[in-house]
């Protein structure tokens, strides 16, 4: 009986010494999750607010570059270089559109190894378009024009809201944002099947950008459209717009694979885009759209406008003035070219602009940023615009000769920027826990709206659901706003491999959506959570250097702020605060210390001259280059790039010494600072290494990168990288 009771005693004090160490392990591990997950959010903030930066700067310039267009006469150097991207639907002849788009002239050489397509298409030509991008193959730009146009005239048959039902099909899948990701998918038609009279698909929207095979997704899922037209849906994604195609890689990945058609087949593109149904609504109950809602939206007007005349969402449309001789002119809704009046309204807008209002006009709430810097010479205002007149008397007296009946839409401008408004918060706005709608000043268009804004709309139009896309998810998909409000996220490794999951949807008669996730890289398939988690936070921390030294100015006023005896040294906590104060990105600053400061510290203090010499690029000899210069290329290197794509009229790549320079004064009216003739010209001659006269465009932006290597964000993200190769192995980083 003793030898019992030593046994239990042993037994307990053994299950005392288990307990203890299995509470040990637990808090281990909590803090290891703990920390794991810090990580994930902050590289997760790091990701998606410089892109939604690159987003709102493109919409900004692109208000900047349309305050030019109408404060400046026709005939002045700036107007005429960004004129171009600003003629939607040039006045043009039906009969001169067809020729331009015609296909048959171009000739298919015998030793092309591509697919062949021959119209109407068959599936079996459809799922051969499909592997033929597979295996890498390029389809030949006789069959990628042929294949648009008849999309073309499928798209404009259809209704701005398309309304399918399940009742014909078991379920119908549903896939968000692809961005460019071919291998994403590959995948869903590998795991879902492809698109059949069983298996009916929406897409919704951003099949283009960011990604490398932009063109071969939309030539897939136009091939498949063409073969399933019932079955088969597209809806319009605020990437199916031209000028966010100039930022972010699609217009250089067609003019990159189609060198000799690559501009027809983009101005074709361009009049698709603008015929792309705007919704689709599945058995009454559940809508499909791709950015959201607003306290304003309405089906009923949705379901009316005329939604090719929105061929950039950005933009408020033209008027367009139809004649009998079937010939089309726009006109600008701001810019009424046939009033004279108007042209004194244009003259008084540069000394007197127009205030902007609150919620109507939040959208171009960045003019005030720049419209106080545009000057111009009011007596060769008055002498251009009385030749303007001239011209103008001579064309229309030449009109009325020609064309025997011309009729006007009669649509107010009101209701026109009304539908506009409405379009473009279809396209560009996301949800918030928050009751309210309020303007969506990250992104920099659309709106933020609320639970209490989703709940009025469901009631109002007998609805249940509402499915949306525009937002990557690190799982692919979340439900908001009491589970009313689905977002979808089809491309997975999106800012880097392992960063998050894809996703799509299946709907079938009950309406219970059905996830299905994946990640379509085999990578992340080797890595642990560990790796994957530190191999996207490198990536993360990559970008976010650039973007530290690329605000070296501000940051040195700041720290100078806390270093008031000038030593060059600040504490930690101060240098947390006063990266803060100028980057508001809210990150975690005292624990990144360590992967963002290596250099030595004493007693605590950071030596920032040290820090920005540790964050300097170590590129081409940029000593002689005006250091404020310097700078202001690394902050705005996508806007400096997407004004060098604008300039660059035919496409070659390359402008001349005269548009560099030109670009740069652009730049400089935009950004509201000086920039001397002298600080440009010594700018071009470092890059005009062979001394030619003209300024490669790609070798210009490659030779002033500030990380080593490409990150997945930069390369085919935010600045025209869409036809790099794949990923490339990171560098390991020992901080880390």
């Amino acid at each position: 009986m003793g030898c019992g009771v030593s046994k239990s005693n042993q037994f307990h004090k053994h299950s005392r010494k288990a307990i203890r160490a299995a509470v040990l392990i637990q808090r281990w591990y909590r803090q290891y999750v703990a920390r794991t997950e810090m990580r994930r959010r902050y590289t997760w903030h790091i990701f998606q607010s410089i892109e939604y930066s690159g987003e709102q700067a493109q919409i900004k310039l692109y208000n900047f570059l349309g305050y030019l267009m109408d404060n400046f006469t026709p005939s002045s150097t700036e107007r005429n270089l960004i004129s171009h991207i600003f003629r939607e639907n040039d006045v043009c002849w039906d009969s001169e559109w067809e020729r331009y788009f015609c296909y048959k002239n171009i000739e298919v050489p015998e030793v092309y190894s591509g697919p062949h397509l021959t119209f109407p298409l068959t599936v079996e030509q459809a799922v051969g378009l499909l592997e033929a991008f597979r295996n890498k193959k390029q389809l030949h730009s006789r069959y990628v024009l042929e294949l648009l146009l008849e999309t073309w005239k499928l798209l404009r048959m259809l209704p701005n809201i398309n309304r399918i039902s399940t009742c014909h099909s078991k379920e119908i899948t549903i896939c968000g944002d692809l961005h460019g990701q071919l291998e994403d998918l590959l995948l869903i038609f590998y795991k879902n099947g492809t698109p059949s009279l069983e298996k009916p698909y929406v897409f919704n929207g951003d099949f283009v950008d960011r990604g490398k095979d932009s063109i071969e997704i939309l030539l897939i899922l136009f091939s498949f459209m063409l073969v399933y037209p019932c079955d088969v849906y597209l809806n319009r994604g605020n990437h199916e717009d031209h000028i966010i195609n100039l930022r972010y890689g699609f217009t250089k990945e067609v003019l990159t694979k189609y060198k000799i058609h690559g501009k027809r087949i983009l101005k074709l593109l361009q009049k698709i885009f603008s015929w792309l149904p705007l919704a689709t609504i599945i058995d009454q109950k559940v809508l499909v759209l791709h950015g959201g809602i607003s306290d304003t939206t309405d089906l009923s007007v949705l379901t009316k406008v005329n939604r090719h005349n929105y061929v950039s969402a950005l933009r408020p449309p033209k008027r367009r003035v139809h004649s009998s001789a079937a010939m089309s002119i726009d006109i600008d809704m701001d810019d009424d070219l046939w009033s004279t009046s108007k042209i004194y309204q244009r003259q008084a807008s540069l000394t007197y602009p127009k205030p902007l209002g609150p919620r109507e006009c939040f959208h171009n709430r960045s003019l005030q940023d720049f419209s106080t810097r545009i000057k111009a010479n009011m007596e060769n205002e008055l002498e251009n615009s009385k030749k303007r007149e001239v011209i103008l008397a001579a064309a229309l007296h030449r009109s009325q000769q020609d064309i025997l009946s011309v009729s006007t839409d009669s649509v107010s401008s009101d209701n026109v920027k009304d539908e506009w408004r409405q379009i473009l918060d279809l396209l560009w706005s996301d949800p918030m826990n928050q009751d309210g709608c309020m303007p969506n000043e990250v992104r920099g268009g659309g709106c933020y709206w609320g639970p209490d804004v989703t709940e009025d709309f469901l009631n109002r139009h007998n609805m249940q659901l509402i499915i949306r896309s525009h937002e990557c998810k690190q799982e692919g998909y979340e439900f908001c706003h009491n589970r009313k409000v689905l977002t979808l996220f089809s491309a997975s490794n999106y800012y880097d491999v392992g960063s998050n999951r894809g996703a799509y949807v299946k709907l079938g008669p009950d309406l219970v959506p059905y996830m299905v996730q994946y990640q379509a890289s085999s990578m992340t398939r080797e890595l642990t959570a560990r790796q994957s988690v530190g191999r996207t936070e490198r990536s993360a921390l990559k970008v976010l250097r650039e973007q530290l030294f690329a605000h070296k100015s501000d940051l040195l006023c700041a720290f100078k702020k806390f270093d008031t005896k000038n030593t060059g040294l600040v504490s930690l906590i101060d240098w947390a605060s006063a990266v803060e104060s100028v980057m508001h990105l809210n990150l975690p600053w005292r624990m990144l210390r360590c992967q963002l400061v290596t250099c030595k510290m004493s007693d605590g203090m950071i030596d920032y001259y040290d820090w920005f010499n540790e964050l300097a690029i170590k590129g081409p000899n940029t000593d002689h280059i005006d250091q404020s210069l310097l700078e202001t290329l690394y902050r705005h290197r996508s806007t400096l790039e997407t004004i060098f794509r604008i300039v660059d009229t035919d496409n070659s790549g390359f402008i001349s010494m005269e548009d560099f320079r030109q670009t740069w004064k652009l730049l400089s009216v935009y950004l509201k600072m000086e920039i001397t003739d002298e600080d440009i010209s010594t700018l071009a001659e470092t890059i005009d290494s062979n001394h030619d006269g003209s300024i490669d465009i790609d070798e210009f932006m490659e030779a002033f990168r500030l990380t080593d290597k490409k990150s997945r964000l930069e390369r085919g993200r935010s600045m025209f990288m869409g036809t790099t190769s794949d990923l490339t192995k990171l560098e390991g980083d020992p901080n880390v």
